[in-house]
């Protein structure tokens, strides 16, 4: 099967998402110097270290989350079958991986010194949302041509 230039930066944001998911839950199992080093908030780090509840649960719900965009960016592509709301759910991934891309540009602004990981990740995930406005566009233009 031959997929479009879009597709395929598609199908890379499903793969960079289930990548995430996958390390967010390896936190669990890493305690906590994984959720520091993830730069997880304090509440978070401080919860693995007291064995409570909050660190895993909460890293369980961004996981699912992060592969919700797996499956949404797998589904629009066609490597599976059409899910509900894929479109919506396009503009909404591409909308908050943007914003998070986005919050990244205060460290570039600061003099205390860049911060490599924040870097990163901002740029990582501002790439994911703008693979996932392509696809949304490309889903348009699929969706104009079927009629």
């Amino acid at each position: 099967m031959s997929y479009s230039v879009k597709s395929k930066l598609l199908i890379s944001a499903g793969v960079i998402a289930a990548a995430a998911s996958i390390w967010h839950l390896l936190c669990i199992f890493g305690g906590p110097s994984w959720f520091a080093f993830a730069r997880a908030p304090q509440q978070i780090i401080d919860s693995s270290q007291q064995g409570t509840l909050l660190a895993p649960i909460g890293t369980v719900i961004v996981a699912s989350l992060m592969f919700a965009c797996t499956i949404f960016a797998f589904s629009a592509v066609g490597l599976i079958r059409k899910v509900p709301l894929l479109k919506s759910a396009l503009i909404t991934i591409a909308i908050v991986c943007i914003v998070r891309g986005l919050t990244g540009i205060p460290t570039f602004l600061h003099s205390n010194g860049l911060d490599l990981w924040q870097i990163v990740a901002s740029t990582v995930w501002f790439y994911v949302g703008i693979c996932f406005v392509l696809g949304c566009i490309e889903q348009s233009t699929l969706g104009k041509s079927d009629k």
